[in-house]
């Protein structure tokens, strides 16, 4: 009796039926990367305001005006202002203030002056932190910005800034020493009344924003500290917005001869 055929038709039509199931698969595959391909990428966000700088390298101030931006979470664009502008480089060169960097603008407003933008920034965003909650504690922060802003002259004029720059076993002199141990003794006095690891507590506030080119300073210059103040000095350098800065300040090029001479 001859061998029944139907047994092998089923297998032959169970293998045609699985190479056609297969085919739909691959064709959407292939589609849905055809798909990806053509979806447009995510826009970057858009900037809310211009922030107006000069050097990364050499000015502090603008430093500030950036880091107060980045704490308080402000997308920013940056406007550069040429240190061949005489009164950018007569800022550079401590000979006098400016007050064209660093300028934010938002919202059809200009501000100008550090501690103008920390203030307009925390009304902003009040919730960034850039004053302390505790009402003494805020008084307090805004008493040592108040100082940096407008004290150590003799720290300015001796240890200028340059991020760039390593001067090992530089020899500070007496009236930068005294603005040092100054400096110094605010740092203590936060550490032990607020914990750390930043001036006020946990989080950076504008007081950090302020001092934070003091701690590139003393990089620089192989200022000699005590523990807790060199582990500040690592923590604010380490803070990626800080980071950020320093990284585009070494690609920059060298504009300030006088500042990049051997002391």
């Amino acid at each position: 009796m001859p061998a029944p055929t139907s047994a092998s038709k089923p297998a032959s039509g169970s293998g045609a039926t699985s190479a056609k199931a297969k085919a739909p698969a691959a064709t959407s595959a292939a589609g849905t990367k055809a798909a990806a391909a053509k979806k447009p990428k995510a826009a970057a966000p858009t900037p809310d305001a211009v922030l107006t700088l000069s050097s990364k390298n050499y000015s502090s101030w603008s430093l500030r005006g950036f880091l107060l931006c980045r704490m308080a979470g402000l997308e920013i664009a940056e406007a550069r202002v040429s240190a061949d502008d005489p009164s950018i480089r007569a800022e550079l060169l401590l000979q006098s203030s400016s007050f064209l960097v660093p300028r934010l603008d938002h919202d059809g407003l200009r501000i100008w002056d550090t501690l103008a933008i920390a203030e307009y920034l925390h009304e902003l965003k009040p919730d960034a932190g850039l004053l302390p909650n505790d009402k003494a504690a805020r008084a307090h922060c805004r008493s040592i910005s108040g100082e940096m802003h407008s004290g150590f002259a003799n720290l300015r004029s001796a240890l200028p800034m340059n991020i760039k720059a390593r001067h090992p076993g530089f020899k500070v002199w007496t009236g930068a020493q005294a603005d040092i141990a100054r400096i110094l003794a605010i740092w203590s006095e936060c550490f032990e009344t607020y914990g750390g690891p930043y001036l006020f507590g946990k989080t950076p506030t504008m007081a950090d924003a302020m001092y934070a080119p003091v701690c590139s300073r003393f990089t620089t210059y192989d200022v000699k500290l005590d523990a807790a103040s060199k582990a500040y000095c690592a923590h604010m350098l380490a803070h990626p917005a800080m980071v950020e800065w320093s990284e585009a300040a070494v690609e920059e090029p060298d504009e300030m001869e006088e500042l990049d001479v051997e002391f």
